[in-house]
């Protein structure tokens, strides 16, 4: 054999093994199995927790599976008010996390989640669209991001948007009530 013919065949064999050796690798983790792997996070915190929020309320949140395991009903009541809540509700849209807030303000953000970090159990919701959100600019909800600290404890934090720009930011923390 001459030369250019080793080569190429060095070549050719260099690269069948790099094909043999990417088809036979464990894939890759996409968007979709870490919306997977935050949604189960959501299902865990299945119970009643405490909340304390920068906004200054106490209150209990409870969060509820249902829907044969494809929804996570999250529902805080204030104590003040018992007929008041807002009620958020998870789920996975095909490969995407979402998020529905029924929030006071008498409209519903559609939130996805556009960055995901199941390792560190953190997930942040951004605003797509709404119900009785004619425009961007009318108050809403628009962020929440998430972190999951253990299974006792855990924090969400939600920024309002409106007329162009965010207004303020609450943060809750969460500790599970046994």
């Amino acid at each position: 054999m001459n030369t250019r013919t080793t080569r190429m065949l060095a070549g050719v064999t260099a690269v069948a093994a790099l094909v043999t050796m990417t088809a036979t690798a464990s894939p890759r983790p996409t968007e979709g199995d870490a919306a997977r792997s935050l949604f189960e996070r959501f299902k865990a915190i299945e119970g009643s927790w405490q909340t304390t929020s920068t906004a200054g309320w106490n209150e209990v949140s409870t969060f509820e599976v249902i829907a044969r395991g494809s929804v996570v009903m999250g529902i805080t009541t204030f104590r003040d008010a018992p007929d008041r809540k807002m009620v958020t509700m998870y789920y996975l849209d095909g490969d995407e996390l979402v998020a529905v807030h029924y929030c006071e303000a008498r409209n519903q953000p559609f939130l996805v989640a556009s960055k995901l970090d199941a390792e560190a159990g953190e997930v942040t919701f951004n605003f797509r669209d709404g119900g009785n959100i004619p425009t961007r600019d009318r108050g809403h909800m628009d962020q929440a991001v998430y972190r999951f600290v253990d299974g006792d404890r855990f924090s969400s934090r939600w920024t309002w948007y409106q007329d162009g720009e965010e207004q303020w930011l609450e943060e809750i923390e969460y500790r599970r009530i046994r």
